[in-house]
């Protein structure tokens, strides 16, 4: 099947911004796209080829959306997966599977998943209810402190909460939910891996996340991460063997936890191109987004090795505003060697809320760290109005 200058259309569910940023790529070879997002104002609206709104959790709306594409794949894991199951079943190509989605897509499942395959992850008890979680620590088969975490729909840093008190437990959602074990690690590392639909496999180097302590957010992605050969080696080791027991076509970015003593524990995976790996697009010979549509259209993977060492900064709406967005000082990171910024597209800002990133390359990871300290100092996602005001 011809993909370039062709009638061929890739469907994408989702056009937030890892949907623009994938669009970038299908432009670069003139690849038809169709996407769908919930919202009108979605990010990714302005470059596809034809765009619509709908519910992605919506059978019939992603029925009938799949129907009108040649191949079928996602931005976000939150999509009404029998419909994709259903699709497949008539014939449609859908990357990735059903069948990894629905493990994925549910914190409880995935857990069980890890356990069921061998694969090194937290302690953790499931809970139909979040109010089952008192009775639970009253009776022993609990104890604090915990990190909870909503089975379902959890997305940047929502729906988790480390639990040290019985007050943390006020105002969580009555859900299904995990209690994991609060593991004091050393470092949180991330490993995408790509797997095409011909079943060609490649990772890309460890990287090295930096949380916000509050929004529990990514602050700071260092590549290459700042650990011994042997801890990259086991990473990717680990990382390698969810993909294999998975059979994720396309992208699996795979969250770890390097422990106190060097073990690697799987915390979740993210089955799409992923922010642990935004910093490819500047850092990497092979940009995630160009990987996932390598995966996904059988094509052969590209180079996963860095060109050069690289940090990202995402940008998040400052505390206290709310409205129309304003990016303050970026004239002046704009002045810093090595900078680029990617703005998504959104906008209104609101606390916490991503707007964008920057990429900081340098042949130095530190020197490269310490000017992404720089921008993060400088730059500032406003809006004219405070939410207090």
């Amino acid at each position: 099947m011809s993909f370039f200058s062709s009638d061929f259309t890739l469907g994408i569910l989702g056009g937030g911004q890892l949907g623009k940023m994938l669009l970038y790529e299908t432009r670069k070879w003139d690849i038809q796209t169709k996407v769908i997002d919930p919202s009108k104002a979605a990010p990714a609206r302005l470059a596809a080829n034809r765009f619509e709104s709908g519910d992605l959790m919506d059978y019939k709306t992603v029925m009938e959306f799949g129907r009108d594409v040649d191949l079928l794949t996602i931005e976000i894991e939150n999509v009404n997966v029998q419909a994709l199951e259903d699709l497949a079943e008539q014939g449609k190509k859908v990357y990735p599977s059903a069948r990894s989605l629905r493990v994925i897509q549910n914190k409880a499942s995935q857990k069980l998943f890890y356990i069921d395959h061998g694969i090194p992850t937290a302690d953790f008890s499931r809970f139909a209810y979040t109010s089952e979680i008192r009775d639970s620590l009253a009776n022993g088969g609990l104890s604090l402190p915990f990190v909870w975490k909503s089975a379902q729909f959890g997305y940047d840093g929502q729906g988790v909460k480390i639990i040290r008190t019985l007050d943390d437990l006020k105002g969580l959602p009555n859900v299904e939910c995990i209690a994991e074990t609060l593991i004091p690690f050393k470092r949180e590392l991330a490993v995408i891996v790509a797997r095409s639909a011909n079943g060609e496999v490649k990772s890309y180097p460890v990287v090295e996340m930096e949380f916000h302590p509050e929004a529990n957010q990514v602050e700071y992605v260092l590549c290459p991460a700042r650990i011994p050969d042997t801890i990259a080696q086991k990473a990717r080791a680990v990382a390698l063997k969810v993909s294999e027991q998975l059979k994720h076509v396309g992208l699996l970015a795979v969250e770890l936890f390097q422990t106190q003593d060097d073990q690697i524990l799987v915390n979740e995976v993210a089955p799409r191109p992923h922010n642990s790996g935004h910093y490819s697009i500047e850092g990497s010979y092979t940009n995630q987004f160009e990987q996932h549509l390598r995966a996904v259209l059988g094509l052969p993977l590209g180079e996963t090795e860095s060109k050069v060492a690289a940090v990202m900064v995402n940008l998040v709406g400052e505390e206290g505003y709310k409205g129309d967005v304003e990016y303050e000082n970026i004239d002046k990171i704009l002045g810093l060697k090595g900078v680029t910024p990617h703005i998504y597209g959104k906008r209104e800002t609101r606390p916490f809320r991503k707007m964008g990133h920057v990429t900081i390359v340098d042949p130095s990871i530190d020197e490269a760290r310490k000017t992404a300290a720089l921008v993060k100092e400088q730059i500032k996602v406003i809006s004219n109005t405070r939410i207090n005001e």
